[in-house]
């Protein structure tokens, strides 16, 4: 038999929903997911949608629902207004528009930056969460994925960010460029990572001649596919790493990121003799709405 949640937390990408079951005490009771993220709906299908997956810990009266994500984009749900920095990485919530009684559903407000323009949506909640489990910490966070992001923290605010593509350019540049011909490989080669990433971080001006570089080298010198691989990840790497260094450099620095996108940065990261506090994505995004749902309830 489901439990009966006291309260549900959501997270809500672009191409999977994941919720909690929560009980009073702030204890998940029960998890599910599915595949139907914000990117294949229209705002009149995520209450339903919704619905499905937690129909089984709904009670006849309302259940309150804190979500995050791009849930609260402009194709969203309801677009959730950015707050703009310096900020508190959960400042505010939007009610969703429902027709079912059992649901009462608030979205957590993405984070903005004026100069230079930046957004985030998805990860105030992990830092809020981070800031949860550690209080008074000061520094950068590092949150690797297809858009990653670089983060100023101090006294608790968001101060200030920047978001590389590093992760996307990485997917367009193996599977839509000339060079997927040449990095078609599972394997890894970290010998050729960690060469690729030392020559972007001191010549990142070169990076554009260095991955045509990986094509005419499977052409004339039959660089195997895992060697290609890996040095396009190390430049890509490596270039952010040279643009980002202002937040690295002398800093104390968090990441919270699946451990396989983190791995690499946190293999740059060490070469560069950075040490790097590693997290758990999901338990920092259960932290953070656990750390908003107390907030809302606080302001009743």
């Amino acid at each position: 038999m489901s439990p009966k949640a006291n309260w549900i937390a959501v997270d809500w990408g672009t191409s999977s929903l994941r919720a909690w079951a929560m009980d009073a005490e702030g204890q998940d009771l029960a998890t599910a997911s599915s595949d139907q993220g914000m990117g294949q709906l229209t705002p009149r299908d995520f209450e339903a949608t919704l619905c499905a997956l937690v129909e089984p810990w709904l009670s006849a009266g309302p259940t309150d629902v804190i979500a995050c994500g791009m849930v609260g984009a402009r194709q969203g749900w309801i677009e959730a207004p950015y707050h703009v920095t310096p900020c508190k990485p959960q400042s505010k919530l939007t009610k969703a528009p429902t027709t079912d009684p059992r649901l009462n559903v608030r979205i957590i407000a993405g984070v903005s930056q004026t100069q230079p323009a930046d957004v985030m949506r998805g990860e105030e909640t992990q830092i809020a969460g981070f800031q949860k489990l550690n209080p008074n910490w000061d520094g950068v966070i590092c949150l690797p994925g297809t858009h990653t992001k670089w983060v100023q923290m101090s006294a608790g605010e968001i101060v200030s960010f920047q978001t590389f593509m590093t992760g996307e350019m990485f997917d367009l540049l193996s599977t839509a460029s000339v060079l997927r011909h040449s990095v078609n490989s599972n394997g890894w080669d970290q010998e050729a990572f960690d060469q690729a990433v030392d020559e972007a971080i001191s010549r990142p001006e070169a990076i554009a001649a260095r991955l045509f570089g990986l094509r005419a080298g499977s052409l004339l010198n039959d660089l195997p596919a895992t060697t290609a691989k890996s040095r396009l990840s190390g430049l890509l790497i490596g270039a952010e790493l040279a643009a980002a260094k202002p937040y690295w450099l002398g800093q104390s620095l968090a990441m919270i990121g699946p451990k396989s996108m983190g791995d690499g940065y946190a293999a740059a990261l060490a070469a560069q003799h950075v040490p790097v506090t590693r997290t758990d994505t999901a338990q920092m995004t259960l932290a953070g709405l656990k750390a908003a749902y107390a907030t809302w309830k606080e302001t009743l």
